[in-house]
């Protein structure tokens, strides 16, 4: 478990993380989501130590990852993919950090061959291409059969196989009932795999939710009605929990706490025409574009092409 209280680093001026606070539980997917500049690389910079806090705190299993006295084994993290000595091969890389905590040859074989390393295992890690570079990171992150998995984009470069990979992988991990933290830019995958959102924005937390309610709360649990007689429509689907609006005079409707299931039927109880009835989608990409939109510290210009 990783639990970050009052979590704050500032360097110089500028404040990159501000007064965090959340709790990262095992048995479940946690993604950790915002928008360049949020605070997620130093959040988990701090984590593992390699950043300290301005002030506050982060444990991982209750302690700062300084106190553990064989940190491989608390917690595996890939942060950096390509912090790694090119001249060295991937087995040679892994034996090295398997050798400071008395980790053993096979297990050293063992993750190698989880990681679908095998081939290029006695290969210099410099020539490795982006993808096989996460492998490698991955790779050393689950070295010390951690109880809790922090990882950096880990799909970054990775063929269809190899997301198809991760993201079995981390379902796996959760399932063992282990701690997975997971920031990535890749909401489609986040959508597939996470059990609980972390976003930030400008180093504030946005929310600590689940896809689920992220969605809702964007209005995908919304349902587009147009009916002959709107104003009957409305009466009759008044209720604790729904939420009805229109524009006064128009035959259209949008009502939020109701399926479309439940909604046609009760038009058919109390004989009302409709001539639509859309449950409105949202992904998780648009409610995180409409969450964070303020928070956005770089935008894109955007330029109309002119025919010369």
């Amino acid at each position: 478990m990783i639990e970050a209280r009052q979590l704050t680093k500032r360097y110089g001026d500028k404040t990159a993380v501000d007064g965090v606070d959340f709790t990262v539980r095992p048995g479940a997917v946690t993604g950790f989501l915002g928008p360049n500049g949020a605070g997620k690389s130093t959040t988990m910079r701090m984590i593992i130590g390699l950043d300290a806090p301005t002030s506050g705190t982060v444990t991982v299993n209750g302690r700062r990852y300084a106190r553990h006295a064989a940190p491989l084994h608390e917690v595996g993290a890939l942060l950096e993919a390509r912090s790694i000595h090119p001249g060295r091969s991937a087995f040679d890389h892994l034996m090295a950090l398997a050798y400071t905590h008395g980790i053993t040859r096979a297990r050293v074989t063992e993750v190698i061959a989880l990681t679908g390393l095998e081939s290029v295992a006695r290969k210099r890690a410099g020539a490795f291409s982006l993808g096989m570079g996460q492998r490698l990171g991955i790779a050393a992150a689950l070295l010390g059969d951690p109880q809790t998995i922090m990882l950096d984009e880990p799909v970054n470069g990775l063929d269809p196989e190899g997301v198809r990979w991760i993201r079995n992988l981390l379902t796996g991990l959760a399932a063992e009932g282990r701690t997975v933290f997971v920031s990535s830019h890749l909401m489609s995958e986040m959508a597939l795999v996470a059990d609980h959102l972390i976003i930030v924005g400008r180093g504030r937390v946005l929310a600590d939710t689940t896809v689920g309610e992220l969605v809702r709360q964007a209005g995908g649990d919304t349902v587009v009605v147009a009916a002959a007689d709107p104003a009957a429509l409305r009466r009759v689907l008044a209720g604790p929990g729904v939420t009805i609006t229109g524009q006064p005079g128009s035959e259209q409707l949008s009502v939020t706490g109701l399926s479309a299931r439940a909604i046609g039927l009760t038009a058919a109880e109390h004989g009302l025409a409709l001539f639509e009835l859309t449950p409105k989608s949202v992904s998780l990409e648009e409610a995180f574009m409409d969450l964070t939109k303020e928070s956005v510290e770089y935008h894109s210009a955007t330029t109309t092409a002119r025919a010369a």
